[in-house]
């Protein structure tokens, strides 16, 4: 568990980059989820694609889930890891499923959504986000003199 929420020290354009990709990545995400909660909140019957088995409310309860509450902890780079789970597999459903049957147009957003929350994946929230803060000094001393 420690490793998964670790930060590794990098140069600091990286840590530039991995900043901008994760809030413009998160920002643009929310502009998605925002409705979606409006919707479910709205109290009036849901139009959403039951997924799996679920309900079409419990389907949009996790979408929204994903792309709001999920979106946040990635803009402030907390638990960023964690977080772009699910949002990796709400793209996966919206690329399998939502647009299974589209042309390649319509399955490109979900994709690149995908592609960027897989790199975040690989690279972690870098020194600019919340998990940075929280390691601590010696952990963080400690991988830079593995390194």
């Amino acid at each position: 568990m420690k490793k998964l929420l670790q930060v590794d020290t990098l140069p600091k354009h990286i840590d530039v980059a991995i900043l901008i990709a994760r809030i413009g990545i998160a920002a643009l995400m929310l502009t998605h989820g925002l409705p979606k909660l409006s919707m479910l909140l709205s109290g009036e019957p849901v139009q959403f694609l039951p997924f799996m088995g679920l309900s079409q409310e419990v389907s949009l309860a996790l979408a929204v889930f994903a792309e709001v509450f999920c979106s946040i902890l990635l803009l402030v780079g907390f638990a960023t890891r964690l977080a772009v789970v699910p949002l990796i597999i709400t793209m996966l459903v919206a690329l399998l499923m939502v647009h299974a049957a589209d042309p390649f147009q319509m399955k490109e957003p979900a994709l690149h959504y995908l592609l960027v929350y897989v790199v975040l994946l690989l690279t972690g929230s870098g020194r600019y986000s919340v998990d940075y803060l929280l390691q601590s000094k010696a952990d963080r001393k400690a991988f830079s003199l593995s390194n």
